[in-house]
């Protein structure tokens, strides 16, 4: 497999055409074209078929003027200053920083765990010497930590794995944290601390305006077409182009010839509500988790993250489920090595470029997305390459 083009007839001799053809325009998508626009002053045209720009980060205005993220919160936090800065040239941003409260035991405890999340469940008086101590006591011995569930239950022992892990891992995955890569848990850390952030990342900040107009202003060069509401492969035979920028799932691009890559999606259930006299959120803090009732996740409240004045407030409720858009890819032995054969397919084409979260099959933050594009563009540019 030398060239994706074999897969189509070629396009006119002569037609007027593009340098790149960039399939998605979410963050790798976006970044991409406008690094190829702006700095090598290449013609590129964008494909997405959705009707809006950004992927799963697009937000808008709803019916009654809130301002809501359709596909669940995005808060970006990164500790990179050039992707911070990158992004500074076409947003201003508000300073947020994240705080999750999850409902165990009848109470709003802080996540992720930290000292005053164990002082308050057991009515204790810990401090950060003596939280170390308990958390020791109540480890258990893991031989070799290989999955999601030894990771937590050899850091803080199996009741607060119970309490605050094992409900949610289940429902988010539909597997027990015992099936799960232990990527999956390693990614909450335990605090010995009061830190109550989400994040502890340098830079922390919301798109000001949101992110719909920081992806405008991505697109805006004039080197750049957007066609949206467009599936790339009913125009990919007849629009001339030299190179291919996929961030599609790598699956489909090869239709699934190896089988389907799992992943795990999301039904989101947004509703405004009306606000008691006085009050400006409804929540005490942006996300409550429920790890151990009710069928969905977690419920967030967008208003405290854009700082929006509003009477009334929108919240929305995530329902893990099978079927639906791609979201997380499941962290599995097998599922990895599936991926593998897609990936060394991919490392045969000459005119195809595959970066972004469903074209390399691993779960990034909005930050590590732009990170992977900018490095990618920089490695495009070198001598020789397409």
């Amino acid at each position: 497999m030398q060239s994706y083009r074999q897969r189509f007839p070629q396009p006119p001799a002569g037609a007027a055409g593009f340098d790149y053809l960039i399939v998605g325009a979410g963050f790798a998508g976006s970044v991409m074209a406008e690094r190829l626009a702006s700095q090598a002053g290449q013609r590129v045209l964008v494909v997405d078929r959705r009707p809006h720009a950004g992927g799963n980060a697009w937000d808008h205005y709803n019916a009654d003027g809130l301002l809501v993220h359709p596909y669940g919160p995005h808060i970006f936090h990164t500790n990179s200053a050039e992707v911070f800065a990158y992004l500074s040239q076409f947003t201003r941003w508000r300073p947020y920083q994240h705080r999750v409260l999850a409902s165990v035991d009848g109470q709003l405890l802080p996540m992720p765990i930290n000292l005053d999340t164990i002082n308050r469940l057991y009515g204790l008086q810990l401090s950060s010497e003596e939280v170390e101590a308990f958390f020791q006591q109540r480890a258990e011995a893991v031989p070799a930590v290989r999955t999601s569930e030894d990771v937590v239950v050899s850091r803080i022992g199996r009741e607060l794995y119970n309490k605050f892990f094992r409900g949610y891992t289940r429902k988010q995955w539909d597997l027990d944290p015992s099936e799960l890569d232990a990527s999956v848990t390693a990614r909450v850390p335990v605090r010995c601390n009061r830190d109550g952030r989400y994040f502890t990342d340098t830079y922390q900040a919301m798109p000001l305006h949101g992110y719909a107009r920081l992806f405008d202003c991505l697109l805006a060069h004039p080197n750049i077409r957007l066609m949206l509401n467009t599936d790339y492969r009913d125009i990919v035979h007849c629009v001339p182009w030299r190179h291919m920028i996929y961030t599609g799932p790598i699956d489909t691009f090869f239709d699934q010839c190896f089988g389907a890559l799992p992943y795990r999606s999301l039904r989101f259930e947004h509703q405004t509500l009306p606000l008691p006299a006085g009050r400006e959120h409804l929540q005490p803090c942006a996300t409550l988790n429920y790890p151990n009732d009710y069928a969905y996740t977690r419920v967030t409240e967008f208003k405290h993250l854009t700082g929006q004045l509003h009477p009334a407030t929108a919240v929305v409720y995530e329902y893990p489920q099978a079927q639906g858009d791609p979201y997380y890819p499941v962290p599995r032995a097998e599922n990895t090595a599936l991926y593998r054969r897609y990936e060394a397919e991919a490392a045969q084409l000459k005119d195809v470029t595959f970066i972004g979260r469903l074209a390399t099959y691993k779960y990034y933050n909005m930050d590590q997305v732009v990170a992977q594009a900018l490095s990618q563009f920089k490695q495009l540019q070198r001598p020789g390459t397409p």
